[in-house]
């Protein structure tokens, strides 16, 4: 029995009745006047005469034709027949291999860890190398050093000489990373606007960094398949290699600060629970405001999937900012962390400050945590956000937290005013935490990053390098990014770090536990992921990676992106997508938890499984072997479809005679599949997958490492299709191809392809098939092409026809899989197929799907002659799917036969012939209608934009005085809302935002059990009858309907479109705050007796002149009650 997913309800058409609702109309007539009623029944006795009777014998006889042509068609120009001759012939000499998941799950493991560890040994030679270069390194106030900005290289002034800190930097194209301009013999600087670049300590601690340019090469040479190296200091510098050239933003801005990334804050420190407060009573309207919510959102951003967190608003009571999370913490995952920042941005100043209950309530939380197993069962933080603290706190923190003071205590002091200095630091340092002063919104980002050097300490003083795997993640930062948005599966885009911490090892400041920084490497997923090849795991099968937590790294049908108008971006929660979200089969998450728990295993699954976007199901029986990526806290799994998925077979043939047919000119492989691997050698980068694979059986390239046995059996298929060559040219030379019969083509499980395209390119309607632009329909890392796919699930021998709307572009598609049979076995070698003009196909059915005018009808019962040429009729052909093939009316091919005629798709589903499937989508994205603005601000408009304008250039000129500090322009919540009130002064319109939610969706699925079908449909004042035929050996069915009885009154459109699930206010809460299950890092640093608790922050000596000071406190208060 099929296990099934809970549905949230059932779906019918708006405007008519469903499936189960169909009834006669004559009893809706029963209620109406007599007058009307005799009227009815006088109309409806007229229908019933007028009645068109279509005679289904006929219906089967032109099914029957129709096959047999389509057939002859198919099979003539694709070969199909001599490619399973062929296949029949090398049966004595293959050999059957039943494909073992438990030893392959455990190769391929084992063949990542090997990969994963080699990125851990070089980020282990960094940290070495950066802490030895500091160790012997004494401090020099007064050193000058130049070195390559990343921002500033091959940069000329006006007179064209260099500028500094920008020398000439040699750059070039390679094709390793991504065909960026790079150096591959030196690193390059980059420093956040922000941060001044010849600061001493800057200047210094670059100057260490040196060190790390000859490891970086050296690691490069070691292993060629390393990509970005970096070094991120704790000063704000960012070291990367290969050197490249910096892109600002827009505003020409280098926004960019590698402290704020998860791999340096993971390294940096130990999982942590954290519950935010902030005080929101009336001293905090206006600018301080606007700082508190800036630093939460700052807070929430060094925040990781191995953290918990909550939120709390104070003034004369305890408010939780989302009600649902009382009392708890919740994962800080990609979800949680964008959904506090919403709720944040809604915070309202109003009452007095009261902080002892809400520090009680903290306290409570944390503890209950610990005591319950909960959280992350490690760090423990409050972060007190305010203006000032004038309670005594002695109590509260000798009831939860002295003398252990388990539970850190960091504090910002929000605005210009010292006056609550000393109690607000008092907290701060009695609680081994830290204070600081955040003056302006330009003060936030290093602030805030101080409590992650506090909790770094233990680490720092136990000098515990704990190496850190980050979550999938998608790097827009660098250049050329966006361009592979378009250009790569959506799988393949993403990227785990590796990274390590680095400290200083100095005696004199062991007690302090200095983090200098964080070294680290990329790893590309797509890398990680060739290493369980496609042509193993069939034509269904694929393999995935998840983290500790039960997050997605890797899968076939994970989709990271989505689009935005004409634009793709990422999904606000793109990398926080859990298995049970894609693999949303495994109901009771039996294969979530074993996989999260590190476990060696399978597991077996009936799923329904969808292909071309969805539109098609498939019932599938998936076999999933899994285990633990040792050293990491991944675990990989992979699937194999019951069937043909577990069995394949291997064929051999002499390399001469393999080599012969592996250069014909119309053989290709899979470009993406890895043969040989041309990355690890440099030299090799220039080969193609083809070229180098030949290269390496002549003997010419010895040193590529290459897979044996794909070659072997890439080199049996190449000869076993040889003969398709010579067929597919004698029907070019000795025969004239049929019009519209455009491409024939063939795939093997190696990826081999061969094309043969019988029609020009001029005259080809669907030019762009089989091109490499064309992903789904090739051989890709992720997936077989679509018609091979197809094809698997479809008897051997019977061609599966399916229409393509290529944005407008219209044509069919023909497919059917080839076998071959040993020791009692019978495996898939292949698909083979032929793709057509929606002009040929139609040619020969309106042929085939008439009378003639002197046919003899006298035993013919019904409409004769029949025609489906007649106005009166409405003909079309439809698939297994319900998507018509051939209608008189063009824009309709492709189309869903429910969404065109809701009557006779209603009438099949209730019939039996069709069924529905429910699908689901974890990963949708939904409209939020919302307006941006307030009406207030709307009125205020222009005269909003020039007080903010002004409002923001006085306190950053001032800010320019205090802190040499010149980032406030791209943080300034006011001047962007300024921007925004200008914008809606003039336009005020709704934005449809897209959001992240969970959609419904049917599919339906022809019962093959049930060959024809005809009924007559009750439609108010009409009745259509209809005839529906299956053409046999496809899977196809002819239908054959009344064209002029309207039904859509009665029965509307049953559509495709997907619905979002919503949930009621319990159960969204429910599902937001549940915990799934996850596995802990194995390491946790909160405590070292040694740590130097009294290095605790203080407020930075100031010298201002008070008149300036106090002009731009009465302006900014002036400015601020204006707007």
């Amino acid at each position: 029995m099929r296990k099934n997913s809970p549905e949230p309800g059932r779906r019918g058409g708006k405007n008519g009745p469903t499936v189960e609702d169909l009834q006669d109309d004559g009893s809706r007539m029963a209620n109406r006047s007599k007058p009307h009623r005799v009227l009815g029944f006088f109309f409806l006795w007229i229908g019933v005469q007028a009645q068109m009777k279509i005679p289904p014998e006929i219906v089967q006889q032109w099914a029957s034709i129709f096959s047999s042509q389509l057939r002859d068609l198919s099979t003539k120009y694709s070969g199909s027949l001599l490619l399973q001759k062929k296949l029949k012939d090398v049966e004595p000499i293959v050999k059957m291999v039943d494909v073992d998941g438990g030893d392959l799950v455990k190769d391929y493991a084992d063949q990542i860890e090997r990969m994963l560890g080699s990125k851990m040994k070089s980020v282990k030679r960094l940290a070495e190398s950066a802490e030895d270069a500091d160790l012997y390194h004494d401090f020099n106030a007064s050193l000058e050093f130049d070195y390559y900005n990343s921002m500033l290289i091959n940069t000329a002034d006006e007179d064209g000489n260099f500028v500094e800190l920008g020398g000439e930097f040699p750059l070039e194209d390679n094709e390793h990373f991504d065909k960026m301009p790079v150096n591959t013999q030196q690193s390059t600087i980059q420093v956040p606007t922000n941060v001044y670049n010849k600061d001493p300590d800057i200047l210094n601690a670059i100057y260490n960094s040196e060190a790390l340019n000859d490891v970086f090469v050296g690691n490069f040479q070691k292993d060629p398949t390393l990509t970005w190296q970096y070094f991120g200091s704790s000063t704000g510098f960012f070291r990367i290699y290969p050197g490249i050239k910096w892109t600002p933003d827009t505003n020409g801005v280098a926004a960019f600060d590698c402290r704020n990334r998860n791999w340096y804050i993971q390294a940096a420190t130990s999982p942590k629970d954290i519950v935010v407060m902030v005080d929101i009573s009336g001293s905090m309207k206006g600018l301080k405001m606007t700082i508190a919510k800036h630093t939460i959102n700052t807070i929430l951003d060094t925040l990781g999937e191995n953290d918990f967190v909550n939120v709390i608003a104070y003034t004369d009571y305890v408010r939780y900012v989302e009600p649902c999370f009382k009392g708890t913490l919740v994962q800080a995952d990609l979800d949680n962390r964008e959904h506090f920042k919403m709720l944040v941005d809604e915070l309202h100043v109003k009452g007095e400050a009261k902080i002892k209950n809400a520090m009680k309530e903290s306290f409570k939380i944390l503890n209950e945590a610990r005591v319950n197993g909960q959280g992350s069962m490690c760090n423990q933080a409050i972060m007190l956000i305010t203006d000032g603290a004038m309670e005594d706190f002695r109590s509260v923190f000798e009831e939860f937290n002295w003398p252990d003071r388990r539970v850190r205590v960091f504090t910002y002091l929000i605005g210009r005013e010292m006056t609550f200095a000393q109690n607000t630091k008092w907290i701060a340092c009695n609680n081994k935490g830290y204070y600081t002063h955040v003056s302006t919104l330009a003060d936030v980002q290093e602030n805030v990053m101080e409590y992650l050097h506090v909790l770094s300490r233990p680490m720092v003083i136990n000098h515990d390098h704990d190496i850190i795997w980050t979550e999938a993640y998608m790097d827009t930062v660098l250049p050329k990014t966006k361009e592979l948005f378009n250009t790569k599966a959506q799988s393949l885009l993403l990227m785990t770090s590796v990274a390590m911490p680095v400290f200083s090892k100095k005696k004199e400041t062991l007690s302090h536990g200095i983090l200098l920084g964080v070294v680290g490497t990329d790893v590309p997923l797509t890398e990680v992921m060739k290493l369980a090849p496609r042509y193993t795991l069939g034509a269904h099968g694929y393999a995935f990676l998840i983290t500790n937590n039960g997050y997605i790294l890797a899968h076939p049908d994970l989709r990271p992106l989505y689009k935005d108008g004409k634009k793709l971006k990422p999904k606000p929660n793109y990398n926080s997508v859990d298995l049970s979200e894609v693999e949303w089969e495994d109901a009771d998450e039996t294969l979530r938890t074993a996989m999260v728990r590190g476990e060696t295993g399978s597991h077996s699954l009936n799923v329904r499984a969808s292909v071309e976007n969805g539109r098609r199901p498939l019932f599938l029986v998936n076999e999933y072997f899994y285990t633990n990526i040792d050293d990491t806290p991944f675990s990989f799994g992979m699937v194999l479809t019951r069937g043909h998925g577990k069995l394949m077979f291997v064929g051999n043939v002499s390399v001469e005679e393999g080599l012969h047919d592996l250069t014909s000119p119309d053989l290709s492989i899979a470009s993406e599949w890895t043969y040989c691997e041309t990355d690890i050698d440099p030299a090799h980068r220039k080969f193609t997958q083809l070229q180098a694979a030949v290269r390496y059986l002549l003997g010419k390239e010895p040193d590529l490492e290459c897979d044996e046995l794909l070659l072997q059996q890439t080199l049996f298929d190449a000869v076993v299709t040889a003969p398709m060559e010579a067929y597919w040219n004698a029907i070019v030379l000795d025969d004239r191809v049929e019009p519209g019969v455009e491409t024939a083509f063939l795939g093997t499980r190696a990826g081999l392809m061969r094309i043969m395209r019988y029609a020009g390119v001029e005259t080809r309607v669907a030019k762009k098939f089989l091109t490499p632009v064309d992903k789904d329909n090739l051989f890709t890392v992720d997936h077989f092409p679509l018609w091979y796919r197809l094809a698997a699930e479809n008897p051997a021998g019977s061609f599966f026809y399916y229409p393509v709307n290529d944005k407008g572009v219209k044509f069919v598609v023909a497919t059917t899989s080839v076998t071959v049979s040993a020791q009692g076995k019978t495996a898939m070698a292949g698909a083979v197929g032929l793709q057509m003009s929606l002009d040929l196909l139609e040619k020969t059915f309106w042929a085939i799907t008439k009378q003639a005018s002197d046919t003899d009808c006298s035993n013919i019962e019904g409409l004769c002659p029949l025609s489906c040429e007649s106005d009166d009729l409405r003909c079309l052909l439809v698939d297994n799917h319900g998507f018509i093939l051939l209608s008189k009316e063009r824009k309709e091919v492709g189309r869903f036969l429910g969404e065109l005629d809701g009557s006779v798709m209603s009438t099949l589903i209730k019939m039996g012939m069709y069924k529905k499937v429910s699908l689901f989508d974890y990963q949708a994205m939904c409209k939020n209608s919302h307006h941006h603005a307030s009406g207030a601000r709307t009125l205020l408009g222009p005269f909003y934009v020039a007080a903010a304008i002004a409002r923001w250039i006085f306190s950053n000129a001032l800010m320019f005085l205090l802190d040499l500090n010149l980032c406030g322009l791209w943080h300034s919540d006011y001047f962007v809302d300024a921007k925004a009130g200008y914008h809606t002064t003039h336009k005020q319109k709704k934005v449809e935002a897209l959001v992240p939610c969970e959609t419904a969706y049917p599919g339906f699925t022809y019962d093959t059990s049930i060959k024809e079908a005809n009924s007559i449909i009750k439609c108010g004042r009409c009745q259509k009858m209809f005839v529906v035929q299956q053409v046999p050996d496809t899977n196809l069915l002819l239908a054959v309907t009344e064209a002029n009885c309207d039904c859509s009154r009665q029965y509307g459109p049953i559509p495709l479109e997907p619905k979002e699930i919503k949930y009621i206010a319990t159960v969204k809460c429910n599902r937001m705050k549940s915990q799934k299950v996850r596995r802990r890092p194995e390491s946790c640093h909160a405590y070292h007796p040694k740590e130097n608790a009294k290095d605790c922050g203080g407020a930075c000596s100031i010298s201002l002149s008070i008149k300036l000071f106090s002009a731009s406190l009465l302006l900014s208060g002036s400015l601020l009650r204006m707007t």
